[in-house]
């Protein structure tokens, strides 16, 4: 999807891809609901790009397994800035002072 597309655009495109699973799995819009937890009418909402509370989006994604997919959409976050400043402070920073033979 490119940036540039309206919200009402992506809903859309969002809606179709949905229902294009949904038909891939031969569910009807009741099955996907039963499964999701869902009304039919928000299946229908969803699926004609209009917009729906979050919670029920992320209820169809999971019916349809791919909640997993948001890690590509929204990659987990790395350590904060205060995070890496303590691993830095307890990483080891000399190694042993050994004798003349090598050994400690």
């Amino acid at each position: 999807m490119d940036n540039h597309w309206s919200d009402a655009a992506t809903l859309a495109e969002l809606g179709s891809r949905l229902a294009a699973r949904r038909l891939n799995r031969q569910w009807r819009q009741a099955d996907l609901a039963y499964e999701a937890g869902v009304s039919k009418r928000t299946v229908e909402r969803i699926e004609a790009g209009v917009s729906v509370q979050a919670v029920m989006l992320l209820r169809v994604l999971r019916a349809l397994g791919l909640l997993g997919g948001l890690d590509q959409l929204v990659p987990p976050g790395g350590p904060s800035p205060m995070e890496l400043l303590e691993l830095q402070a307890r990483r080891r920073k000399r190694g042993k002072r050994r004798g003349p033979t090598g050994v400690s």
